[in-house]
């Protein structure tokens, strides 16, 4: 009798939930979130419908884990070194991420949609704030690795509101045209730098970033938590 180790199951439990968020993300590209059902998504992936329910009990589990992935595809773009030319000046190196950003995302529709879209459910909301965060975090250290940076008072936070602004523009975009247009990503960059601006001078030194830095880019991610309710208003 084959006796399978328990690493080898992890490992075919790994491959199976993948397959499984593969046929989710194609399905996505295709159809509303509400036009979706784990039947399909087994029917997808060819796998048996009782193989899905192991992993998910209901679709909306199934988008929140394809959102986390996505969340950590989009992570591991934004920390990316730059290419030669190094930007010159941090708008530019806002400009090229959010850039960056755009073409993934527009590359990926199942993210747009599950990210942008109208419908977005308050745990795949839960989860980009928290991947929001990190890369928030992340590019704090991305400022400090390309430039002379002053002392700024809890900048990442400062970072990720200037980030919320950005996807705020980016929503409309989509939908208006279905993905992020070269004219909105403009605008939510020039939303996102007039925010920066309260706290950033508008001239920073730049400087080659030393392989120390570039190493410390990365973050550990957290955990996304639900918002809790907001209290009731005073009568």
């Amino acid at each position: 009798m084959e006796v399978v180790s328990g690493r080898a199951m992890r490992r075919r439990g790994i491959e199976r939930v993948n397959l499984l968020l593969d046929a989710t993300e194609k399905l996505l590209e295709l159809h509303t979130d509400e036009d979706i059902s784990l039947a399909q998504i087994a029917e997808a992936a060819e796998v048996p419908l009782p193989s899905v329910y192991h992993f998910f009990p209901n679709r909306n589990a199934a988008f929140e884990a394809l959102a986390l992935r996505f969340n950590e595809e989009i992570y591991r773009n934004s920390i990316e070194p730059f290419a030669e030319p190094l930007p010159e000046t941090w708008q530019e190196l806002l400009a090229r991420k959010h850039a960056r950003a755009a073409a993934f995302q527009n590359s990926r529709p199942a993210a747009l949609r599950l990210f942008l879209g109208a419908g977005v459910s308050v745990a795949i909301r839960a989860a980009d704030f928290s991947g929001n965060a990190r890369i928030a975090r992340s590019r704090a250290r991305l400022f400090a690795a390309y430039f002379h940076m002053p002392y700024i008072e809890n900048f990442p936070f400062k970072l990720e509101t200037a980030a919320s602004a950005n996807e705020g523009i980016w929503s409309l975009s989509y939908g208006r045209h279905g993905y992020i247009s070269e004219e909105l990503r403009r605008e939510g960059t020039a939303m996102a730098v007039s925010y920066l601006r309260r706290f950033l001078p508008e001239v920073l030194i730049p400087k080659v970033p030393t392989q120390e830095e570039l190493a410390a880019l990365e973050v550990a991610a957290e955990p996304a938590i639900l918002p809790e309710k907001a209290p009731p208003p005073a009568a």
